[in-house]
């Protein structure tokens, strides 16, 4: 471990002094690059040289247990037990710091939301789990904007994309993905029945045009006019879009704008995620991450988390976590719940690296 380490501080330092180089600002995407993997690598050159600093410390102290000075010896004997902890905290960071980084952990995502079983209920509750979503980003300080949207007679969403941008989106929602299960009793419930409904999540890393170029050969385009639920939102102009990449099949409808070339940059982008994410899966088709492995059919057997409103409880069935803060967790507050899933994760990776 130690000697790749070294190995990573002296790539830190030889980072450090390209990007000095006044050449390097003339090529941004040279730039970008070596700022990025200087910016991956710091946490751990800084962990590495606390790291031995403390080794420094506590070798210092044992050496003043074993000299003549009584007050020094004593105090090298408080401070010895607290140092050596923290030297033991710093070695199990690090040890999750060389863990192989997943490529995507600094992409923005494409998160698309879409009700499952349950009919208007869980149309609902994607509604209410865009707005959860949307909430979060909002206090990471990320970027939101809809893409495409696909609204129920009851005001909630059948399917709803949103584009997130901000620092490090995938990594922080990328174990979001799967089928969620809501219990709750439903507005239209005259008997005050709990209902079980399921809303399925799909986290796409946003494509950048260097991931994927779109060969317009194999795009067929068709325009026509928006339209809603009794009639909402139509236009009297050809301005929604779909597109269907020929190869794969994949479609994309985008409406959502007034304008037709609006609507239509939307849906290029949406399409990229996710001819994006279907290379990814015939790349790495064992992770767990992969769009289809995270959705499955929406049953609601297949879920990775229950939020039950009676008892104001959501438990993540992976990691085996109840919290007893529904409404907190509907306005945002997903910290806990995201960190205890990436130390879970962290763990689980720990052991294989074992």
């Amino acid at each position: 471990m130690f000697a790749k380490l070294a190995e990573v501080e002296q790539r830190f330092l030889e980072l450090s002094r390209q990007l000095e180089d006044p050449r390097v600002y003339s090529d941004p995407r040279r730039l970008q690059q070596l700022g990025r993997e200087r910016k991956a690598l710091e946490p751990v050159v800084e962990a590495w040289r606390r790291y031995r600093q403390l080794q420094q410390e506590i070798e210092e102290y044992r050496e003043a247990l074993r000299g003549k000075d009584a007050e020094l010896s004593e105090l090298a004997e408080q401070e010895l037990p607290g140092l050596e902890r923290q030297l033991e905290q710093v070695e199990e960071e690090l040890k999750v710091l060389l863990l192989p980084r997943d490529p995507l952990d600094e992409k923005n995502i494409m998160l698309e939301i879409r009700a499952g079983t349950g009919g208007e209920e869980a149309a609902l509750f994607a509604a209410d789990m865009l707005r959860m979503y949307l909430r979060f980003a909002e206090s990471r300080g990320w970027s939101s904007e809809i893409m495409s949207s696909s609204p129920s007679s009851s005001g909630g969403y059948k399917e709803v994309v949103v584009a997130l941008a901000g620092e490090a989106v995938y990594s922080h929602l990328k174990y979001e993905g799967g089928v969620h299960r809501v219990q709750r009793v439903p507005v239209t419930e005259s008997m005050g029945r709990i209902h079980t409904s399921t809303v399925t999540v799909a986290v796409l890393p946003e494509a950048d045009e260097v991931d994927v170029e779109l060969d317009d050969k194999d795009l067929e385009i068709s325009v026509m006019r928006a339209g809603g639920p009794g009639g909402q939102h139509v236009n009297t102009t050809d301005s929604a879009v779909r597109i269907v990449h020929i190869p794969t099949g994949i479609t994309v409808h985008c409406q959502d704008e007034r304008s037709q070339l609006k609507n239509k940059a939307k849906a290029r982008k949406i399409l990229r995620a996710r001819l994006y994410e279907l290379e990814l899966q015939k790349q790495q088709a064992e992770q767990t991450a992969q769009r289809r492995s995270m959705v499955g059919t929406g049953e609601r057997a297949e879920k990775i988390r229950t939020y039950n409103f009676p008892q104001n409880r959501v438990t993540d069935h992976r990691i085996g976590l109840t919290l007893h803060k529904l409404d907190r967790i509907l306005e945002g507050d997903l910290d806990e719940l995201l960190e205890a899933l990436k130390t879970h994760f962290q763990a689980e990776a720990l052991k294989g690296e074992g």
